[in-house]
């Protein structure tokens, strides 16, 4: 049985664990090029396909049967092949319906949809079977029924934001398709997206306490669904939980921040080889880009040069999966670094007293036990306000690593 993913963007799907979690095929990732796309269709060379963007509508002309379902959304995101026909449903409207009703009731709510495409049209129907009070449609350029983002901005009332488009996704985590502060009504962000697992919207909504979801519920939940339609088999929903809670500890990395020589890159790589996790040490990434050593770094560019560097490295690690970060002691002094690691990452604090922490060395910063304490005033409060967790390491390194471990079990299911 030949099934897959077809879309135009699909280096970084978790589709294929998703599939092959449940059903007893094998699921291939199939990039198409807009100009691949009609040959591939009309070839038919698959049993069953799921589409994803910018093909959900395209696909539409290819299809000989569409359910009820579909024709209503007018989107499609599975297709089986029955003998040279190919029929056609829509499961992404079970699993963001599913997700949304796990978590939120849009009943007499107003919910802004922003974007235009096939998940859009979707959305836009599980709204209304939600039991939104006013659905507004917002894109760009596309007149009515929708709004532009500048009107959006005049609506004040919107409740909820719900984002269909791609902005935000990996490589282009710095993208957010709103700001928040423009709607101070929000009582929810929903976000499609799933890679990362919080986009920029949703660790905005979370730095303003709104509650969030992003994408990788519904991802799990519309796939049980698909694997029904491919296989016409009866899958078990309770899977959708246990399938997204696995999925998410695997691809969240754990980020560990504290002063310098408080513990992180000891306890790190001692947690990585438990967890069986790669390991990331920040100030060696920012060594290796530069090609400089880090009091070379200082000695030429100054600390404004070297946390230009440092910033430039929290981007490309926050893009990580399942690795264990052990960040350079005053990462935290940029909110950005912060945003970025926390995209992909649980962050713990690493607390030690300033009375045990090394001085020299090649820390440029940490000089002597006044420039510590120094140090430690300014920053102490920014790694209390970044972190999820904090794990002091101010004794015996066994009971710090025997702690952790106890955090992240109890938090991401270790």
């Amino acid at each position: 049985m030949k099934v897959g993913l077809i879309g135009e963007k699909l280096g970084h799907s978790f589709s294929k664990p998703i599939h092959e979690s449940i059903a007893d095929y094998t699921y291939d990732i199939m990039p198409l090029s807009r100009e691949e796309f009609p040959a591939f269709m009309e070839k038919k060379a698959f049993d069953a396909i799921n589409v994803t963007i910018p093909y959900k509508e395209m696909v539409i002309p290819y299809c000989d049967f569409m359910d009820d379902k579909a024709k209503q959304i007018g989107a499609v995101n599975a297709v089986k092949n029955i003998d040279g026909k190919l029929y056609a449903t829509n499961t992404d409207f079970d699993g963001l319906k599913w997700m949304i009703e796990k978590h939120f009731d849009l009943g007499g709510k107003t919910v802004a949809i922003c974007g235009s495409g096939g998940t859009s049209k979707t959305a836009f129907a599980v709204c209304k079977a939600l039991g939104a009070k006013e659905i507004i449609r917002v894109a760009r350029n596309r007149g009515e029924p929708f709004i532009t983002y500048g009107q959006m901005k005049d609506r004040k009332d919107i409740e909820f934001v719900l984002n269909t488009t791609s902005v935000g996704m990996l490589p282009d985590i710095m993208s957010s398709i709103v700001d928040l502060n423009d709607f101070p009504a929000c009582q929810g962000v929903i976000d499609v997206v799933y890679n990362p697992l919080c986009t920029s919207l949703c660790m905005q909504a979370k730095q303003k306490n709104i509650p969030y979801i992003s994408g990788l519920e519904m991802l799990v939940g519309q796939a049980v669904s698909a694997v029904e339609f491919f296989t016409d088999k009866t899958v078990d929903h309770s899977l959708v939980d246990s399938i997204a809670h696995k999925l998410y500890r695997d691809k969240q990395n754990i980020v560990l921040i504290g002063m310098p020589s408080c513990g992180k890159t000891s306890l790190g790589k001692k947690l990585a080889a438990k967890l069986d996790m790669d390991f990331a040490d920040m100030d060696a990434e920012i060594e290796k880009t530069s090609g400089m050593t880090i009091p070379q770094i200082f000695d030429r560019d100054g600390e404004s040069g070297f946390r230009q560097i440092e910033t430039e490295v929290c981007i490309e690690l926050s893009k990580r999966n399942h690795t264990v970060i052990s960040c350079g002691g005053g990462a935290v002094k940029n909110p950005l670094n912060m945003q970025v690691l926390g995209l992909n990452g649980y962050i713990i604090y690493i607390k030690r007293d300033v009375a045990k922490l090394a001085t020299g060395g090649s820390r440029p910063l940490s000089t002597s036990r006044a420039a510590l304490y120094k140090m430690a005033e300014e920053r102490f409060p920014l790694y209390e306000k970044y972190s999820d967790a904090t794990v002091e390491n101010n004794g015996y390194f066994g009971y710090a690593l025997e702690r952790l471990m106890e955090v992240c079990n109890e938090n991401l299911g270790y």
